[in-house]
């Protein structure tokens, strides 16, 4: 009910915004309009033109152009023109004042807003960055480097700026009301990541999302354990805590340092590391069902590895040519995007969902 009242209360105050910048510019254009009307039935008058002689003639002498006349004029043409260039200048005299109060008025600010949110009604698989602190702009660096378009929701005007400063759209708005993220466009979005530096903030913004999308993927900051399970109880797909991951990126670079070495090298490359999910229902998996990934030869067709395969709480690393795919399985496969693109065209219906890491 939340959503469906914020979508139809949005397209009436877009309708009206529309006619709220328009209004302004109506006086203008009314009085050029009887300028050009009114010389064009002058010249028709005083010099007896066809319509298309008339108007050319107003034309360029409002535009001061000043290609000649189109016939030689009598007294009364003459006349014609001085009242059409005085009524020129007093049109253009007010056309400036308009713009000049408008300036004043923050007027263009409000057109580049209307052009911004009709850029983010267009946009699709897009990631909603909520809150560009040091953690946010970290997160926006690695998804701009793999070319995934971004959109932050920063409240903060300072923050917004240096987000800008860096090629990305901002929406400046509160990220924690159904409207700010039904505006970022959560209904086609590929994931919301809340990076707020507030657990209660980025609790909201899950709460929010959750109810709004009830399958979006939403990825949330949490700065202790408590946090951390509340956000799950709220919806979190996933939880990250930057302290615990540098944790353990630091225990893990002490004690495996080749496999940290490994991920850094992926994060450059042109690979990706993929979880497929395969469908519980027999008859959409019935073609992968009791045969082996040898029989199968998903790899050598379409040229990704199968690096491991979770069947519930087991996980078999490695899974040999002789291991049998049955429903409900998860694949974790590393491969380039034309190859993991290949492998999920081979799944076809067996696939339930596709989740992206990339590396």
């Amino acid at each position: 009910m939340v959503k469906l009242s914020a979508l139809t209360r949005r397209a009436p105050f877009q309708g009206m915004r529309l006619r709220g910048l328009a209004k302004p510019w109506l006086g203008p254009i009314l009085a050029l309009t009887f300028v050009i009307l009114a010389g064009a039935l002058g010249y028709r008058l005083t010099e007896g033109w066809d319509w298309g002689d008339c108007l050319w003639m107003v034309l360029i002498t409002i535009s001061t152009i000043g290609y000649g006349e189109v016939e030689p004029l009598s007294q009364a043409g003459r006349l014609v023109t001085v009242l059409i260039i005085a009524g020129g200048l007093v049109v253009v005299q007010l056309t400036i004042q308009r713009v000049l109060r408008l300036t004043e008025s923050g007027y263009f600010r409000q057109v580049r807003e209307l052009r911004f949110r009709r850029v983010l009604r267009r946009m699709r698989d897009h990631v909603i960055l909520c809150g560009y602190g040091r953690i946010g702009r970290e997160i926006a660096t690695q998804l701009r480097l793999e070319q995934v378009p971004v959109l932050v929701v920063e409240l903060d005007p300072i923050n917004k700026l240096a987000a800008e400063e860096q090629g990305l759209k901002v929406l400046q708005a509160d990220a924690t009301l159904d409207e700010t993220l039904l505006e970022a466009g959560l209904e086609h979005c590929k994931s919301l990541v809340a990076a707020l530096p507030s657990n209660a903030a980025n609790l909201y913004v899950v709460l929010s999302a959750r109810s709004l999308q009830p399958h979006c993927r939403l990825i949330s900051r949490a700065d202790s354990e408590e946090a951390a399970i509340k956000l799950k109880l709220a919806g979190a797909t996933v939880v990250v805590s930057p302290y615990v991951a540098a944790g353990r990126t630091m225990a893990a670079t002490a004690l495996r340092p080749l496999a940290v070495d490994f991920m850094d090298l992926l994060a450059g490359a042109d690979f990706e590391i993929e979880e497929f999910r395969l469908s519980q229902d027999p008859l959409r998996v019935r073609n992968l069902i009791k045969r082996s990934l040898s029989e199968l030869q998903l790899g050598r067709r379409s040229g990704a590895m199968v690096l491991a395969i979770r069947d519930g709480s087991k996980l078999m690393a490695n899974p040999g040519g002789e291991v049998e795919l049955s429903p409900g399985q998860l694949l974790v496969v590393l491969g380039s995007k034309s190859q993991l693109s290949k492998l999920r065209e081979l799944l076809g219906q067996a696939l339930d969902s596709v989740e992206s890491m990339a590396g």
